[in-house]
């Protein structure tokens, strides 16, 4: 049996070999046939859910939230000492110094990323800013919504923290970050379908060891972080009531 692996699409261009090799060591590890399919945005990768075509994911809470609570997906592990933030930026040449500045009839610029929109709305709130009197510019991905601020398209981008460190010197020497969450307990997190049921311990063991090694301590770090640590259901419920909380 073949299964199929996707992951949620805010990670930089960059890393998508270091995925791929991931899945072959992945592959190798649990002796199974997995296919990686990566999607351009979260239309795309909503469509493979919706049509049940996932069995492994990597993805963010809010998405996560739903594979748990509709789908019966189980939790197997999160990024060590990451979570997930959102930052608010504008272009370096703005008159903005801070939320406070911000006006209603803004042009916002963001990705369908659901909890990083949800995160940086309620950073609007100082400036008394809502879905209502603001302007929104939907953007496949990060890289497009700082080239929205850059050419003076969109007034506000909204960032998963993440993806913007990780942008290049150059464009980000272009933008101005006015503030960046700090939630903290909420991470993006790895996750599979019932239909991967006695895999989930191998690949939850696989994962937690996975640094243990020189080879798999490379292929995490070029993923962005050092390790992995085992997600269990009570922490993830816990995240998912603490979402549903924010909302």
């Amino acid at each position: 049996m073949k299964y199929n692996f996707t992951v949620s699409p805010d990670f930089p261009p960059e890393r998508i070999a270091s995925w791929y090799i991931f899945n072959t060591w992945l592959q190798k590890k649990l002796d199974i046939a997995v296919h990686l399919e990566l999607h351009n945005n979260f239309k795309e990768l909503q469509a493979s859910i919706d049509n049940d075509a996932v069995d492994i994911i990597y993805t963010n809470p809010f998405e996560a939230a739903g594979l748990v609570r509709d789908k019966g997906f189980m939790p197997v592990a999160t990024p060590q000492g990451i979570s997930d933030e959102a930052v608010i930026v504008v272009a370096a040449d703005s008159d903005v110094d801070k939320v406070e500045d911000l006006k209603p009839g803004v042009k916002v610029a963001l990705t369908d990323d659901q909890d990083v929109n949800m995160i940086s709305m309620m950073m609007l709130e100082p400036a008394e800013l809502n879905k209502d009197n603001i302007e929104l510019s939907n953007q496949d991905n990060y890289v497009l919504v700082a080239k929205q601020l850059m050419n003076k398209k969109a007034d506000v981008g909204f960032f998963y923290k993440a993806a913007y460190d990780e942008l290049s010197g150059m464009i980000k020497s272009q933008l101005k970050p006015l503030v960046t969450s700090e939630i903290s307990v909420i991470k993006h997190m790895f996750l599979v379908s019932p239909r991967f049921k006695e895999h989930h311990a191998a690949l939850q063991e696989a994962l937690v060891t996975m640094s243990d090694d020189d080879k798999g301590k490379q292929i995490v770090t070029d993923l962005g972080f050092e390790a992995w640590d085992k997600q269990t259901q009570e922490e993830t419920e816990f995240m998912i009531d603490l979402m549903d909380t924010l909302k």
